[in-house]
């Protein structure tokens, strides 16, 4: 199946309702589009002690060789914003991994 697509939502002046999340799906995994500005707003619902990751594809190679991709730990009860996310790293089809449904996932750029 595709990965899921999370909507990234504009930030204006004027001032926006909070983006609807989107359920983590660590089977198909996630795309946001990517424009330079993009930014991740990531929350772990696990109520007790367990914390989460988040991990974020580098799509370019540096002298033929694929880098690691960047991880991120999302404490428990935690939310996080994380970016903004180059595009010539990230690409502008950005590919966003999780390792649990309970990270809740929301985008934005300014």
């Amino acid at each position: 199946m595709p990965r899921v697509s999370v909507p990234v939502t504009t930030i204006t002046r004027a001032g926006i309702a909070p983006a609807a999340e989107i359920n983590g799906d660590a089977t198909n995994n996630h795309v946001v589009a990517n424009d330079g500005r993009t930014v991740l707003l990531v929350r772990n619902s696990n109520g007790s002690s367990t914390a989460r990751t988040l991990t974020v594809v580098i799509q370019g190679a540096i002298d033929g060789f694929a880098p690691a991709p960047r991880t991120y730990s999302i404490p428990a009860g935690a939310s996080r914003y994380i970016g903004p996310f180059d595009t010539v790293a990230y690409g502008t089809s950005m590919q966003v991994n999780v390792d649990n449904a309970e990270l809740k996932l929301s985008a934005y750029n300014y």
